[in-house]
């Protein structure tokens, strides 16, 4: 019986996996959270919940250590970039356990934007992208343009950029690039490639509800032209493992890359649905397993919502990092 570990089980993406992998009667799942209000804790038994540090914490990979050595587990999945980050360099830390992660180097470019634009625009379409100071205010651009933060997740900090005094207005601390406006439909690419780096499936999704950068309503395409940039993106940054692409098409209609989150996204039960399943997937590249050369889809639709797990109060976890506490 294969023992999984599954952090971050406070967001959507956790929560996606824990899911899935429960539906596999080969797998022991563990689920872990630095909030003990974490919903994902309360799928596992009461036996399998654990807490961590928060992923910026120096204690934080010296204490996930100890509960895989703890609970014998052969396998870490983490849904959560910052752990990720770190992990990725540290990753000989957990063995024997596996970190199902992509490497340090594909992590740490797909975090920093401006080495993503760099690294894929030999071989993807890639909008002009530099740092706001001082490469951007030397070019003639075609406003309005988008600013955003050359790392971070979500929709923090990025906005639209009207015009040249508003251009020359950006703040210069706080690490903007600036890229050419992308006008048409988003779309999100789920990507897996197995241990030579070769794409096995490549799902796009429309985003057609957004809640703090994070897709709450959409469905599956099917769409050539998406499914190869995705996976020539994938093969630029060297993938092992899932990723998630985001595209967006350009004033001419065509797709173009937008940025890459190496990490399973949080709409990812669509994907479940439309028969990809990307964590039980990983959990058998990672654990050896050979994976289907080419795996396809259906065109499905989904919207999201809350769904209230009801326990017993003694059953909640105590955590000094609760994302609420009581009152």
């Amino acid at each position: 019986m294969t023992r999984v570990l599954v952090t971050g089980a406070g967001g959507p993406a956790g929560v996606a996996v824990i899911r899935s992998l429960l539906n596999r009667d080969d797998l022991t799942v563990f689920a872990a959270d630095m909030d003990g209000w974490a919903s994902g804790l309360y799928l596992v038994p009461a036996a399998r919940r654990r807490l961590v540090e928060p992923g910026r914490s120096p204690a934080f990979i010296p204490g996930l250590a100890a509960l895989v050595a703890q609970d014998a587990i052969d396998v870490v999945i983490s849904t959560v970039d910052v752990e990720l980050a770190a992990l990725a360099e540290r990753r000989d830390e957990l063995a024997p356990a596996v970190l199902a992660a992509p490497s340090a180097d594909t992590i740490a470019t797909c975090l920093d934007k401006l080495a993503l634009a760099e690294r894929c625009a030999p071989t993807v379409r890639v909008p002009r992208t530099v740092l706001a100071a001082p490469d951007a205010l030397a070019i003639d651009w075609e406003f309005p343009v988008f600013a955003k933060p050359r790392s971070g997740a979500g929709s923090r900090g990025i906005r639209v950029v009207p015009d040249r005094a508003a251009l020359e207005a950006l703040p210069t601390d706080e690490g903007l690039i600036v890229q050419d406006l992308l006008p048409g439909e988003e779309y999100s690419v789920d990507v897996i490639a197995d241990a030579a780096g070769r794409v096995v499936a490549a799902v796009p999704r429309t985003r057609t509800r957004v809640d703090s950068g994070v897709s709450i309503a959409g469905r599956t395409v099917r769409d050539p032209e998406l499914e190869e940039t995705a996976a020539a993106v994938a093969r630029a940054i060297g993938l092992v493992g899932v990723a998630n692409v985001q595209l967006r098409r350009d004033r001419a209609g065509r797709a173009a890359l937008l940025e890459v989150n190496p990490r399973f996204p949080g709409a990812l039960p669509l994907t479940i649905a439309a028969g990809v399943d990307i964590p039980s997937l990983v959990v058998d590249l990672f654990t050896g397993r050979a994976l289907p050369e080419r795996l396809a889809f259906r065109e499905l639709a989904s919207v999201r919502f809350l769904e209230d797990i009801v326990i017993d109060p003694d059953e909640v976890l105590q955590s000094a990092h609760a994302a609420h506490q009581d009152e």
